[in-house]
């Protein structure tokens, strides 16, 4: 490809704040909970990349004809790739996890049965121009001017009004966003710089620590694996939390070194845990999509621990992004851990979130 702005380029990131700004001179758009991705045409030639630079082509073969027709001839874009679910209940960030298999039949299998979206944000390169050191305005005027929406391929709701702002930030979360992105009209494009701001969704719940992880340098707790019960007085997976400092993985696996006695013993992962790789099912085993030599397996605990955590949005009846250790929780019982404690956001449709506009 010979275009001004060549691939591969690292995104723009974002800072995060807990209000949303009210500075003159932004622009808010909803933050998409899916996977960043940059699209590169030129003329028949299409390249999808991800934030880390991998290739998405493979992934996502029935986004290159829409996108195709969707983009100028010759342009750099940058967006994000979603699925929406059935029935009109919003984003599926499983069913994007799915996609990254090594198997090609699986992923055109999944092309038919839950075709992606491409939900575009910025234009970086038009014809023979790089628009990187343009200003922010002048990029959204020109995607709003060249893009042609089509099934697939749309352009992202954007708003000068903090008010409307604040209205996406409540209201569509139950679409599965991830919050709200603000960003300067007289910004230029910083790749890998911390130039947004975005504002996120964050909660407290209280969890079954039921397992463990550990670190992959081998030297104390990677991440707690986290139960809920639901009505049935089920324990369900729920997520983990990781991200400790080195000094208080240390700690962790002191302290939740004694429960790991006779932890087997009427576990209710037991069958997980015997089969550790096992990954065909949602189960604290196995092995990540993304990296399949990477071990998943994790040391069962008895069932005696709670822990207090923030975490941003349920999906599927798991937690998504931002799942932080905060206290542990001695006056509360494992059995009171339940999913009903839960704040969960009612469905909105992704068409409804599309038609929006400041």
């Amino acid at each position: 490809m010979q275009l001004p702005v060549q691939p591969p380029i690292k995104p723009m990131l974002a800072k995060l704040a807990r209000t949303i700004p009210t500075d003159d001179g932004l622009l808010y758009e909803p933050k998409w909970d899916g996977f960043r991705c940059i699209a590169f045409r030129d003329g028949d030639q299409l390249q999808l990349t991800s934030r880390n630079q991998k290739p998405f082509n493979r992934y996502f073969p029935e986004l290159v004809p829409l996108l195709i027709e969707a983009l100028p001839d010759r342009c750099v874009v940058d967006g994000e790739i979603v699925i929406a679910q059935a029935e009109g209940k919003g984003l599926d960030f499983d069913a994007l996890q799915q996609r990254i298999h090594p198997a090609e039949s699986r992923v055109q299998m999944l092309a038919e049965k839950t075709p992606a979206s491409f939900v575009a944000f910025d234009l970086l390169a038009l014809d023979e121009e790089d628009l990187t050191t343009a200003r922010f305005a002048r990029r959204r005027q020109l995607l709003e001017q060249r893009l042609v929406p089509n099934g697939g391929v749309h352009l992202t709701p954007a708003t000068t009004n903090p008010e409307i702002a604040e209205r996406w930030f409540t209201r569509f979360e139950g679409a599965g966003l991830d919050g709200v992105m603000a960003k300067r009209l007289d910004g230029v494009y910083t790749p890998d710089k911390r130039s947004l701001v975005k504002v996120k969704h964050e909660r407290t719940a209280e969890c079954v620590v039921a397992g463990f992880r550990v670190h992959k340098d081998g030297e104390g707790v990677g991440s707690l694996l986290l139960g809920l019960y639901d009505n049935d007085a089920l324990l369900h997976h729920v997520g983990v939390c990781a991200a400790f400092s080195v000094k208080f993985r240390r700690e962790l696996i002191n302290e939740l070194g004694p429960l790991t006695v006779e932890a087997l013993d009427g576990h209710p992962w037991h069958d997980w845990a015997e089969a550790q790789a096992n990954s065909a099912q949602r189960m604290p085993g196995g092995f990540s999509r993304w990296n399949v030599n990477k071990d998943l397996s994790f040391v069962p605990l008895r069932i005696e621990r709670v822990v207090e955590v923030t975490f941003g949005q349920l999906e599927g009846g798991r937690f998504r992004h931002g799942v932080q250790f905060q206290r542990w929780r001695p006056d509360r019982t494992p059995e009171s851990c339940r999913y009903e404690q839960l704040d969960v956001a009612e469905a909105v449709r992704f068409e409804d979130l599309l038609a929006e506009s400041g």
